[in-house]
């Protein structure tokens, strides 16, 4: 066995098993990806078993045990690739009683009735010989049965309506056929025929044929979500190859400058000088061809930040429910390049609504309900086609209706509906598609909340005006009645204008004052009942103010009005309005105000909402029994405040993102599903358009420190009293 057919399993074995660990990194549990694992692992195999079957410094008991395990790995591969090509166009896979024959004519190849003896002559690498046995031809017909059925699940796929089915199917009927049949003439027909084994080897290296074309099929058409690693893998190759032309080049350019008179300090100094040229191309050339293989392989990418951007622009231009969600569908359908995208929203009203992109599915109310049986039952936040078994029934829904993915919209443990979204147009979705779902679940969900109520609110008043002129025009000749009718109506119109916040604050104020004793003496059961609805009340108000700043922050109407303040004050004020809330969750405040502190010029309304934030968070996340501290000083002429408390913690990996728009980190939304994630983010703009900074320090498990610094002189107030 010479070198250059070691050299070439050797490559074989490195393009398998690195393709191979690529796709056990993204996960093996897509059944798509578990055959082609078992495929990569089962080809590797067997041609590191066929590149031992020759080599006659084994000896015959050894060889023969090895020829052996051989013809069942081969058999193996072969039927695991039957299994890839059903994945791949989504056919009916292999029966049972197929596997079962599989596993029997395996068994049959381990017993001389396949492979009876082997001879060894004196040829060193081509000396190998097979005696077969009485049952080898049913063993080949097994082989070429399963070859046969892969070609004919790759045409099938090939006249499939699916486009993306129909194109990879094409493509890996190509590549995988010529594997085959090269493959099949090699190591079974001329073997069969003239017990001739010296192509074996060379006949397995056309199993490569098969990594190109699903690496094709990677890169342009998206068949696994590997292309990253497929990309970054390719741009270190073009790299390495570069420095190496680059080093051969200057080497031979040296050697023909100094000719003969090339010493060994000669050699030493190109050799030093090389390595310094090398080493300052190497980035370059690395960002060239980074660039070069993104704007090749990634042309369908999109910028994260700016879909947000686009979303949380949509979300804001209307409170027309059917208006909002077909924009909105067409906004996702359109960057994440759906062939169709669209809601289903359970209504008040006895028919669901279903609004989306132009053409898109109609999906019956009796499989919305199938599906919340299925996301009661699982944990995912997305319903992924593709990860589902085949068989089950939730699989075969989304498929009836051409759909890829399925985002919940869950409100309070209540599902009130779904997004969908059906293939995509060029490849597959990515994880990051995924991610991004639900990463806006949330924004999505209170969105269609808040249009849905501003409808209701928009029906109840053509009600109420239908009633009004039906009342008006059958009481007309009553004028004492037509003027009830006016009042009714003045008085309608002056409660419709009025700010949710104002009867909120009402609200606060009557529930605060039946706690204190205001309309009599209350139990303590009832006490506990108003508390809850103060604190419940309060939330409400909270929530208002951080959804209107942030629509004033998207239109460019956030503005902080500076007034005098006394920011001692302020902290006081806010921390006595939490300890009714604090007590009821066997919780207590630390604080001790300042004895004499400066006057700031401040835009105060907006600081308490930072104050109350923190403090808010600080109880939600601690646990019963201990104590939050709350401190306001000055040092080296900054205004310190800070809140500190033992809760829950922030894990490490997610700080980095806690105080931008919507994000919440994964412990917090378990403890306290119903958060928005705009608290932190109100804050920092806040504190930023004061000149200061917010601070944070968090251990998972061991509590937080939420809090600010601002620069005194420049806040300090001319008007300073104190």
């Amino acid at each position: 066995m010479n070198m250059l057919v070691l050299i070439s399993v050797l490559l074989v074995e490195v393009i398998f098993l690195s393709f191979a660990i690529i796709v056990f990194r993204t996960g093996i549990k897509n059944e798509l990806n578990k055959y082609f694992f078992s495929f990569l692992i089962s080809f590797a195999a067997l041609a590191a078993l066929n590149y031992l079957s020759n080599l006659i410094q084994i000896g015959h008991d050894g060889l023969l045990i090895i020829n052996k395990i051989l013809f069942v790995a081969a058999l193996a591969a072969f039927y695991i690739l039957g299994s890839f090509a059903t994945a791949i166009t989504r056919r009916q896979q292999l029966p049972g009683t197929a596997l079962a024959l599989a596993i029997t004519v395996a068994v049959l190849a381990l017993t001389p009735f396949v492979v009876n003896d082997i001879t060894i002559g004196d040829q060193a690498a081509t000396s190998v010989g097979i005696q077969f046995g009485a049952l080898a031809i049913v063993y080949f017909l097994s082989i070429l049965a399963l070859a046969i059925f892969v070609f004919f699940q790759l045409g099938s796929g090939a006249r499939s309506s699916d486009r993306k089915v129909k194109a990879y199917s094409k493509n890996l009927l190509v590549t995988i056929g010529i594997a085959i049949i090269a493959m099949l003439v090699t190591n079974v027909l001329l073997p069969t025929l003239y017990n001739n084994f010296d192509l074996s080897t060379t006949g397995l290296l056309f199993g490569s044929l098969i990594i190109a074309g699903v690496g094709y099929a990677v890169v342009r058409q998206g068949l696994f979500d590997i292309r990253s690693a497929v990309v970054r893998s390719v741009t270190y190759t073009m790299v390495l190859a570069t420095l190496t032309g680059l080093y051969f080049v200057a080497a031979l350019a040296l050697s023909t400058f100094f000719g003969s008179t090339f010493t060994s300090p000669q050699q030493t100094t190109s050799g030093v000088l090389i390595g310094l040229i090398l080493a300052l191309v190497f980035q370059p050339l690395r960002h060239f061809f980074d660039h070069l293989t993104r704007r090749i392989f990634f042309q369908d990418e999109y910028s994260r930040n700016d879909f947000f951007s686009r979303l949380n622009g949509t979300l804001a231009s209307t409170t027309d429910l059917h208006h909002l969600m077909k924009i909105v569908a067409k906004e996702i359908g359109i960057t994440l390049k759906s062939e169709q995208a669209f809601f289903f929203l359970y209504s008040t009203k006895q028919r669901p609504i279903s609004v989306g992109t132009t053409g898109h599915s109609v999906l019956p109310k009796a499989d919305a309900q199938m599906m919340d049986s299925f996301v009661q039952s699982h944990t995912a936040n997305v319903i992924v086609a593709s990860l589902l078994e085949t068989d089950d029934v939730m699989c075969r829904m989304m498929v009836s209706h051409k759909l890829e993915l399925i985002l919940p919209l869950v409100q309070n443990d209540t599902v009130i509906g779904y997004f969908c979204l059906g293939p995509h147009r060029v490849s597959n979705y990515a994880a990051r598609d995924i991610q991004i779902l639900e990463t806006i679940s949330d924004e999505l969900v209170i969105a269609i909340q808040n249009a849905h109520s501003v409808q209701e609110v928009k029906d109840l008043n053509a009600t109420l005006q239908q009633r009004i002129n039906e009342a008006t025009h059958e009481l007309r000749v009553s004028n004492a009645q037509l003027h009830r009718l006016d009042e009714a109506k003045d008085e309608f119109v002056g409660m419709a204008s009025h700010q949710l916040r104002t009867p909120l604050t009402s609200v606060k104020g009557y529930i605060s004052m039946v706690i204190e004793g205001d309309a009599g003496k209350i139990t303590d059961a009832q006490k506990h009942l108003l508390e809850e609805a103060f604190t419940s009340s309060e939330r409400m108000v909270h929530l208002i103010n951080d959804f209107l700043n942030v629509s004033r922050l998207q239109t460019g109407k956030f503005i902080i009005d500076k007034r005098p303040s006394n920011l001692a004050k302020v902290v006081e004020q806010e921390i006595d309005s939490l300890l009714t809330t604090a007590a009821s969750r066997n919780l207590s405040f630390s604080y001790t105000p300042p004895k004499r502190f400066p006057i700031l010029d401040l835009d105060e309304g907006k600081i308490r909402q930072v104050i109350m934030n923190f403090a808010d968070n600080a109880l939600y996340y601690s646990a019963e029994n201990t104590t939050i501290h709350v401190k306001l000083t000055i040092q080296d002429a900054v205004v310190v405040f800070s809140v500190k408390d033992t809760g829950i913690g922030v894990p490490l990996t997610e700080q980095a993102e806690l105080f931008t728009k919507f994000y919440r980190a994964s412990n917090a939304r378990k403890q306290r599903p119903d958060g928005t994630g705009v608290g932190l983010f109100l804050a920092k703009k806040v504190i930023d358009a004061h000149g200061g900074k917010v601070v944070f320090e968090s251990v998972e498990g061991q509590g937080s420190t939420f809090g600010f610094h601002l620069p005194l002189e420049k806040l300090r107030s001319v008007d300073n009293a104190n």
